[in-house]
């Protein structure tokens, strides 16, 4: 039987979307090289200087806050998400399992703003924290959580959860009982079982887990603009206030630009930093 009608017809939607992909990123690499004129939304001629621009403290400032946000926003999902992925494969009761994967998936029903929204109602300075904490006569003064670098990583937490979660739990679930078993009847009490055999054999979903919430949060553009409040800005943000408040497309495409090419870079150092790690998960 030929199948190469069938292939033809299922790829052409890929192929079609990968070539209409490539041509907005030929339009924006094109629109990065070439210069601003001021008052008109018209670019100018060929140039460099977009990108030697971007060498300026106050850019390369944003470039940095943005990878260490990522990487903090990462690790913090990780020691949050792994008990919660644990708890779901290993927990033996149903409706106790059900309730966990409720608790992971719902949030992927919810809008990235309306997710954003409901932290500053909790974050707030007259917010729910601030309200328990003084009720409780514990502070005298509201913290500060918003317009800070916590409140950002805080809420981006809320946002990488669920897949981190989700792909905890699928490395967590094709670890062989038998192992943790085997340590357990050698003498070895519960963490060491856990440090020695679960950890490392859990490593590819955790490598896979910790890529993943980095990348996305590198694209995070409503959370920091609006926890952030303009003093936590990360590259999306800056992209969005040259474009739209300077109308400086051609600088924010630079910026496009070289965003991609860092996440490219961060993600490859990962992936290399990891390759060992991958290797000691189940073969």
């Amino acid at each position: 039987m030929n199948t190469q009608p069938f292939l033809r017809a299922f790829t052409a939607p890929a192929v079609l979307c990968s070539i209409a992909f490539l041509a907005a990123m030929a339009a924006v690499l094109q629109f990065s090289l070439r210069a601003y004129v001021p008052g008109s939304l018209e670019p100018g001629g060929f140039t460099l200087a977009n990108f030697t621009d971007l060498l300026k403290p106050l850019y390369s400032r944003v470039f940095l806050d943005t990878v260490w946000i990522c990487a903090l926003t990462a690790l913090s999902t990780l020691l949050v998400g792994y008990p919660l992925a644990y708890a779901m494969v290993h927990t033996q009761n149903a409706i106790v399992k059900s309730i966990l994967l409720v608790i992971v998936v719902t949030p992927l029903f919810l809008g990235e703003v309306v997710r954003t929204y409901s932290w500053i109602i909790v974050l707030g300075n007259n917010g729910f924290i601030n309200s328990m904490l003084r009720g409780a006569g514990l502070i005298q003064q509201p913290i500060q959580f918003m317009f800070t670098t916590f409140g950002v990583v805080v809420a981006l937490v809320h946002v990488t959860m669920p897949v981190m979660v989700i792909m905890l739990a699928a490395a967590l679930s094709h670890i062989d009982p038998d192992y943790e078993k085997a340590a357990a009847s050698l003498g070895a009490g519960p963490i060491r079982t856990f440090l020695t055999v679960t950890l490392p054999l859990s490593m590819p979903g955790v490598v896979a887990g910790v890529t993943t919430a980095f990348a996305w949060t590198f694209s995070a553009f409503a959370t920091p603009q609006l926890i952030g409040g303009g003093r936590v800005n990360m590259i999306s943000n800056l992209v969005y206030q040259l474009g739209f408040a300077s109308f400086n497309f051609p600088f924010a495409a630079s910026l496009c630009v070289a965003g991609l090419a860092l996440t490219l870079v961060v993600l490859s150092g990962l992936r290399l930093a990891a390759r060992p790690l991958e290797n000691i998960g189940p073969q």
